[in-house]
């Protein structure tokens, strides 16, 4: 099957977009079923701002759509940037189901003036530089939509809706890196971002704020475990918990996750008891009222990743120890999980429907998770290397379908570190039931309807509380992907839906967009119609003077009508050429 996903490749003649050619070896558009998603633009880092003092951090991006500017919020509580320890700044990583929901612009960007260029400036003893050199915009309206990224030392956010490939502001750490974020879109206070440091600490600020005041200062910034009071472990996850009301949890490289509540004080409480067994999850609340509020021990090890449900009764972890645990975070009590067939899990997405969890890790495999059936209900094989970021793409549906029926198709996708995005499509009806081999048998393939086969497999239905350990791979249905391309020369970090496009990010920092079948040649089409209905309303406003006498120049007017003419589009729904 991997041999067909590769012919879906093709490559292009045209350099991408962005005006960089495509390096040797990678391609500018890959087919699907409903189309060609074709390589747009790309976005990355300036390298001369890179600095490499506290070694690298994989890179996480996503899309933050910020909306009309809401009421004026009450001041929040600032740390200060004159004090030791700890990183004065904040970024974003956008995780919403709003991503996308702003259509494309490739004319212009967000609004407001073009971005001007600056001296960088230094902020506070400790050291901390924000730099100036590109400066956002002054004359900032408060929405927009955003993409945002970390790397090195480094945070950087770039307009999503321009072509420009450099962002539009930098600011660097001295003394710890970004390594993660997250995004509240429905955030009440304006203070909707949250980003993890590697030294433990973790700040909420307001992206508003900060794309207003871009290159001087962090603004309004809440400070959270400050120098590493309560937990001086690396932050490896960062997530708003939905619909609470401004509770978030941080998750660290030492098997702890921490539950904050930004309207309370951040100074840190380390008043929580000694864990006594690492092996087991435990719960434990603050005896005080500071934050944190409460100690999750998920695991021995690091906890690699979280995701909650959309509507956040349930939270789904991945850890070095190879486990995926699922929570009911409410009632705080493990409900179910299992083992990867090696290695550790690395990344975790939910379904849309919570009917799902996708993990990826090191075993190279995408596994599927039912959460009606408490265990796997499905391998995915075409991974070369380790599987890094896994996402259902909500914005799919299937062709001829109304997403109701009986027998759904998810689309969802993968990046590994062997640089290649995989699409999949999950269909439970059609998957292959594998070779089954009974005791003293020879072996047999399953016959009939393979779901009702696959549903006495003989996986059995855990029960509540359950870890289950991983089953035979040959006792799994398999998967095989629809598309797999080569994206980038670097390992791949991550990878986003949005309704118009795909986004993919490596380990260093670079980002393409890969815009959905029709979507380009929209977008192309609607900036011809602008571009023409400009040039006629210029052309028929041209006036001069013959013999001291003022005129409309019926002969300029022709003459731009023809020029207008000679550029591909349409005009009141005509073609030309």
């Amino acid at each position: 099957m991997m041999s067909s996903a590769s012919n879906n490749m093709s490559s292009s003649s045209a350099p991408p977009a962005s005006g960089n050619n495509a390096p040797a070896g990678l391609k500018t558009y890959f087919k699907t079923p409903e189309g060609k998603y074709k390589l747009q633009y790309e976005k990355t880092h300036p390298p001369s701002l890179l600095h490499y003092a506290h070694g690298k951090t994989v890179t996480q991006v996503t899309v933050a759509h910020l909306k009309d500017k809401p009421m004026q919020a009450p001041s929040q509580p600032s740390s200060s940037l004159g004090v030791n320890g700890g990183v004065r700044s904040a970024a974003v990583r956008l995780l919403s189901g709003a991503n996308g929901s702003r259509a494309l612009s490739f004319v212009g960007g967000n609004g407001g003036n073009k971005s001007v260029s600056g001296p960088s400036t230094r902020i506070g003893s400790s050291g901390t530089t924000s730099s100036n050199n590109v400066v956002g915009n002054s004359n900032f309206d408060g929405k927009g939509t955003y993409l945002v990224f970390n790397f090195s030392d480094s945070i950087f956010i770039s307009d999503l809706n321009s072509q420009d490939k450099d962002p539009i502001k930098s600011i660097q750490f001295s003394n710890s890196n970004p390594v993660c974020h997250a995004y509240d879109p429905e955030a009440k206070d304006g203070h909707d971002v949250l980003i993890g440091l590697n030294s433990g600490d973790v700040y909420s600020v307001s992206l508003r704020q900060q794309l207003q005041d871009v290159g001087k200062k962090l603004v309004g910034a809440q400070h959270y475990n400050k120098d590493g009071a309560v937990n001086n472990s690396r932050c490896t996850c960062v997530a708003w918990i939905p619909n609470s009301d401004g509770s978030f949890v941080v998750a660290h490289a030492d098997g702890n996750m921490y539950v904050y509540e930004k309207n309370k004080d951040g100074s840190g409480d380390p008043s929580f008891p000694i864990i006594k067994d690492q092996t087991q999850f435990s719960v434990s609340h603050a005896r005080f009222t500071k934050n944190p509020i409460a100690r999750w021990h998920i695991c021995q090890g690091s906890i690699n990743g979280i995701a909650f449900s959309t509507d956040g009764a349930y939270l789904a972890t991945v850890g070095r120890d190879g486990y995926l645990r699922v929570f009911d975070y409410k009632n705080e009590q493990l409900i179910c999980g299992g083992k990867s067939y090696y290695g550790a899990l690395l990344c975790c997405a939910w379904s849309m429907d919570g009917k799902y969890i996708l993990t990826g890790g090191e075993d190279d495999l995408v596994q599927v998770w039912s959460m009606e059936d408490r265990k796997i209900v499905a391998w995915g094989e075409g991974h070369n290397s380790w599987v890094s970021g896994v996402a259902f793409d909500s914005y799919w549906t299937a062709p001829n379908s109304d997403g109701v029926g009986e027998n759904v198709v998810y689309r969802f996708g993968s990046v590994g570190q062997d640089t290649q995005l995989l699409l999949w499509d999950l269909e439970m009806d059609e998957l292959v039931v594998p070779v089954r081999r009974p005791p003293g048998g020879s072996p047999t393939f399953s016959t009939g309807s393979q779901s009702s086969h696959w549903d006495n497999a003989c996986i059995p239905v855990a029960s509540v509380g359950t870890l289950q350990p991983a089953p035979s791979i040959r006792d799994v249905p398999k998967l095989s992907p629809l598309v797999a391309h080569r994206v980038h020369t670097e390992p791949l970090a991550g990878l986003i839906f949005t309704q118009e496009s795909v986004l993919s990010v490596c380990r260093e920092g670079h980002i393409k967009i890969w815009m959905r079948p029709g979507v380009s040649e929209s977008q192309s089409s609607n900036n011809s119609d602008s571009l023409v209905s400009t040039s006629l309303k210029e052309s028929s406003s041209v006036t001069g003077k013959v013999n001291g006498s003022s005129y409309n120049s019926d002969s300029l007017v022709s003459t731009s009508l023809k020029e207008s003419y000679s550029v591909s589009g349409k005009v009141n729904g005509s073609s030309y050429k």
